[in-house]
């Protein structure tokens, strides 16, 4: 088990390495050239600029039993089609269950935008914010991990 993040605009790269550090688990982080970033414990992968790459590069190196971490529904849908765990940036579990939903209300608020209209603007992230990611993602990582253990 890994957990791999879309960290271009990715708000919680420290929490994520921290958990994953104390539970000895490997990270890879994936930005583009637009973005510089640096690790002693993450493994970084940068990419060309290009439409997409990040996304691509992610999900490549993506396997079953991993954590994904995204804002991207697209993203997340391919991890969950790899049978990875996916979660938002918020603490928000992508799943099975809910993703067709988030696809679809994408769909339909890029059609509002495309055709001039407005949709919500994103609030200003909040300690509260990176609280509820925080208990979801070591919940998350807890989880997998027991999983994994019960499989060996």
């Amino acid at each position: 088990m890994k957990i791999l993040v879309d960290a271009d605009a990715c708000p919680v790269k420290q929490i994520v390495e921290r958990i994953a550090k104390q539970l000895d688990i490997p990270v890879i982080m994936v930005i583009d050239t637009s973005h510089i970033l640096e690790s002693e414990y993450s493994k970084i992968i940068q990419v060309s600029k290009a439409p997409d790459a990040v996304d691509i590069a992610l999900i490549n190196r993506t396997e079953s039993g991993d954590i994904v971490v995204t804002q991207d529904y697209g993203v997340a849908s391919m991890a969950l089609g790899k049978r990875a765990h996916a979660i938002n940036q918020n603490g928000k579990y992508y799943t099975e269950e809910n993703i067709d939903l988030l696809m679809f209300e994408r769909h339909i608020s890029k059609k509002q935008r495309r055709a001039g209209g407005r949709t919500s603007s994103m609030k200003k992230r909040s300690k509260l914010d990176d609280e509820h990611f925080e208990a979801a993602f070591f919940d998350l990582c807890k989880r997998n991990q027991r999983v994994k253990s019960a499989e060996v």
